[in-house]
């Protein structure tokens, strides 16, 4: 039996913390039904499904990378907890982008257009200046790292259409996301850079 069998949700989480990149594939291992389970049951859409619990696991990831997890000795509720904001995210996300119409006494005429215009204009000059210095850092990762975050963040694609793509499992598509992020997130602390988007 290895010291991660052994070992609880809680110690593995912390060890991960600390650096130790297996204690998160064996957190992956024991968690990854549940999660599904729970997410499948909740959308009740396999395709679905699979992205929100590829997305679940990348918060998780973050938030543990960032220091936003301590030991409370209730780890799988923290788990299920970020899914289910997730999923809740996800229709949010969904009911935002259906198109509202405004009543017809809604009057913006008096709001200066010019000034919406230079505040967008700003962000967006901002956001692409972002996004090429993500480019310029991708090309520092190994070729298969950067391919996933491509496909991933450029081209929209899910982890199944990425794993179909590559030819891998969906669970390599994540761990190669997982370094990848890692990755990037070493990169701009050597480089002081920030990468938030407006």
């Amino acid at each position: 039996m290895s010291t991660f069998e052994s070992m609880s949700d809680e110690q593995l989480a912390l060890a991960y913390i600390d650096g130790n990149n297996r204690a998160f594939d064996e957190l992956l291992t024991r968690n990854q039904d549940k999660i599904f389970s729970y997410i499948m049951y909740v959308v009740k859409d396999e395709d679905l499904a699979n992205d929100l619990f590829q997305e679940t696991f990348l918060k998780v990831i973050t938030k543990l990378q960032n220091g936003q997890y301590s030991d409370t000795g209730k780890f799988s509720w923290w788990l299920t907890r970020i899914a289910h904001n997730v999923v809740i995210d996800h229709y949010r996300a969904q009911k935002n982008n259906r198109i509202v119409e405004a009543p017809k006494e809604n009057d913006l005429s008096n709001l200066r257009s010019d000034s919406v215009f230079d505040v967008n204009r700003e962000n967006e000059l901002t956001n692409e200046q972002i996004l090429k210095d993500v480019k310029r850092l991708m090309e520092n990762l190994p070729e298969q790292q950067r391919d996933v975050v491509y496909m991933r963040f450029y081209q929209e694609l899910s982890f199944k259409e990425i794993a179909k793509l590559t030819n891998v499992s969906i669970n390599t598509s994540l761990g190669r996301m997982r370094y990848a992020l890692m990755n990037l997130r070493k990169l701009t602390r050597q480089h002081n850079m920030n990468l938030t988007l407006e």
